[in-house]
């Protein structure tokens, strides 16, 4: 479809499975700047309740859309385990911007605000992104893939909800 041969790849990475990690790191950072643009857009101050609620629905909002938007690129982000992909930033330099790293940014100011208790925020991190991740793949490839787009904006709708609720 590009105008190369399949072999061409391999001029620039060494094998399959370096590739496979080059696109896979790609998609992450894709998603992560899917996520990172999501936030952007909601305002208010750090530490405001609403705001950072807000936040946290943005966060899985933009992983849901860009699962459905992005289907191969998203089943690429999570082809290999990979450091990146669980939470250590990029370089070390600066906030980590992972999928992982902005859901934690986002609880760390959840619990900030008041609206997530100390206790509970340890690790909460995890049992959130299963949810998301699993309903992802649940009306993606998986067997609730033909449900009706409003079934389908239902659930999602459901599952944030449940989220948020779930923290307080």
């Amino acid at each position: 479809m590009v105008g190369v041969v399949p072999n061409a790849a391999y001029r620039h990475f060494a094998d399959r499975d370096e590739l496979l990690a080059a696109v896979s790191a790609t998609a992450m950072r894709e998603l992560a700047d899917r996520m990172a643009a999501g936030v952007a857009r909601i305002p208010g101050e750090y530490g405001d309740p609403a705001a950072a609620r807000r936040r946290l629905g943005a966060i899985g909002t933009a992983y849901l859309e860009f699962a459905r938007a992005e289907p191969g690129l998203f089943a690429t982000a999570f082809a290999l385990p990979q450091q990146h992909a669980y939470g250590a930033p990029d370089d070390g330099t600066g906030p980590d911007r992972t999928p992982l790293g902005q859901l934690r940014t986002a609880l760390d100011e959840l619990a900030d605000a008041g609206v997530l208790g100390r206790q509970r925020r340890d690790g909460i991190e995890y049992p959130i992104w299963s949810a998301v991740h699993g309903l992802a793949v649940l009306t993606g490839p998986g067997p609730l893939r033909d449900v009706p787009e409003a079934t389908r904006h239902h659930l999602e709708e459901l599952t944030l909800s449940f989220i948020g609720e779930s923290l307080t």
